[in-house]
């Protein structure tokens, strides 16, 4: 399976998106700590004083590139008030393919696989994808499902985080796994479409009040 290379940051960005591109590019080449300012700078085409003014360091850009990045991301941090059960089959729905689409796209991998490989090195890479991308995600879901369970719709004797496990497994079942490790494809569009129903669907008959 050929592997895909980041793309190289281009001139005409806006400075502070360049030099994000840069970092990355710089991390994804060379691991987080063995990518210097210096090299960033250079592939950003600026100085080292113009870095250091807008980041201050290079942890700082790792935090702002995740931040970014998770920003640009389809996962919703604002989940919907849902009132029936129609409108909550479609909000998880939703989020399914929000998140099946997310964590098989490539650049997300690849944020992962750094992230894996530098654990030992530099675990502050680990650290921050996951409260700067999961744990804020996380806490958003458990609190859309500790609404439905308010209101009804799910079974209240299962906690709203441990639902979240569940929805999340049975959404994701082994294939982000089996993308990290490059022994598959992405799931094509139509693939996650018809996973998402299906963990909805599984979700609901076992969680739902009436199922």
């Amino acid at each position: 399976m050929k592997k895909s290379s980041p793309a190289k940051p281009a001139a005409g960005e806006p400075m502070r998106e360049r030099i994000l591109d840069a970092a990355f590019a710089a991390f994804f080449e060379h691991g987080y700590s063995g990518a210097s300012t210096l090299d960033i700078a250079t592939r950003a085409k600026i100085s080292k004083r113009e870095l250091y003014a807008l980041f201050g360091s290079k942890r700082a850009l790792l935090v702002a590139g995740i931040k970014e990045r998770t920003a640009r991301l389809p996962v919703p941090l604002e989940f919907p008030d849902i009132v029936n059960r129609q409108e909550l089959e479609r909000a998880l729905t939703a989020l399914a393919t929000a998140l099946l689409s997310l964590l098989t796209d490539e650049p997300v991998l690849a944020l992962y696989r750094l992230a894996i490989a530098e654990s030992t090195r530099a675990p502050e890479l680990a650290a921050t994808l996951n409260s700067e991308g999961h744990d804020a995600s996380w806490r958003a879901f458990a609190q859309f499902l500790r609404n439905a369970q308010t209101r009804g719709l799910l079974v209240d004797d299962v906690t709203p985080e441990d639902l979240a496990v569940q929805f999340t497994s049975l959404a994701l079942g082994g294939i982000q796994l089996q993308l990290l490790l490059r022994v598959a494809e992405p799931p094509a569009a139509a693939d996650i479409e018809r996973r998402a129903q299906k963990a909805t669907e599984l979700f609901l008959r076992l969680h739902a009040h009436g199922a």
